[in-house]
């Protein structure tokens, strides 16, 4: 493993690749230091194109990455007909050798493959998205059933650590599909002293939730704290001007 990418730990088939990039190993400096991989970030972009130059020689990237113009919405593309910088938050692809990407900095990224390995897709789920559905909505691009589908929860800001308001509980619970989907999404908050105001979330627990309420049981990863662990990822909250993480998934032909 190069120093600045780390392996996924799922049973993926071996024709699907996919790969995390850390914040070392780049060319951008304070406060992107250094390998930040977004555009839109204030970054110097030809330190970002460097960097992305990289990112494709290093793993040997079959094409260019899909980067993608992400909004907190619940919009998917199809990559092999997508223009760079579309605006959506999830890409998905059953061609070789078409790179799907997301950039996070707290975020969940959460990356699909079919034990077949004939399609895989990438979803960016903050809150806002994972509460909107974009992981529903990426299990229904596979033309297989949700039991033949595989996900891997990437780097995202961990459990200990995610405060929200009483708000973001309650519109989770307006999304639960049955009884026992509701009573996960309950488990995965949890009050801040005794108050019903304020929470520490788990998006780990809430995707896990709602990938379950899909049907897919395969499941891997979450294994991260994006804030705790300032060596290796960007953290929005823990930094407002800062760089992105980048999660790639494809298929090798």
């Amino acid at each position: 493993m190069a120093e600045n990418f780390l392996t996924p730990d799922w049973p993926a088939p071996t024709q699907v690749r996919s790969a995390i990039t850390l914040r070392s190993g780049g060319y951008s400096r304070v406060p992107y230091d250094t390998n930040n991989l977004a555009m839109h970030v204030d970054d110097n972009q030809d330190d970002v194109k460097k960097n992305r130059r990289n990112l494709i020689e290093t793993l040997a990237l079959p094409s260019q990455p899909l980067w993608l113009d992400q909004y907190h919405s619940t919009e998917l593309v199809y990559a092999p007909q997508a223009e760079q910088a579309a605006a959506a938050d999830g890409s998905y692809s059953d061609q070789l050798n078409t790179v799907c990407a997301i950039l996070t900095a707290d975020c969940l990224p959460v990356l699909f493959c079919n034990q077949s390995a004939s399609q895989v897709a990438a979803a960016h789920a903050g809150w806002r998205g994972l509460c909107g559905g974009i992981l529903r909505k990426t299990v229904a691009t596979f033309k297989h059933s949700p039991q033949q589908v595989m996900a891997y929860l990437g780097p995202a800001i961990g459990p200990q650590v995610f405060e929200v308001g009483a708000e973001v509980l309650q519109a989770f619970v307006q999304t639960a599909q049955n009884k026992h989907h509701q009573q996960a999404i309950e488990h995965a908050f949890k009050p801040i002293n005794g108050s019903v105001n304020k929470y520490i979330g788990n998006l780990y627990a809430l995707a896990r939730a709602e990938l379950a309420a899909c049907g897919v049981t395969e499941v891997y990863g979450g294994d991260y704290c994006t804030y705790s662990d300032k060596q290796r990822f960007y953290s929005y909250r823990r930094q407002s001007k800062t760089g992105r993480n980048a999660s790639l998934i494809w298929l090798q032909s």
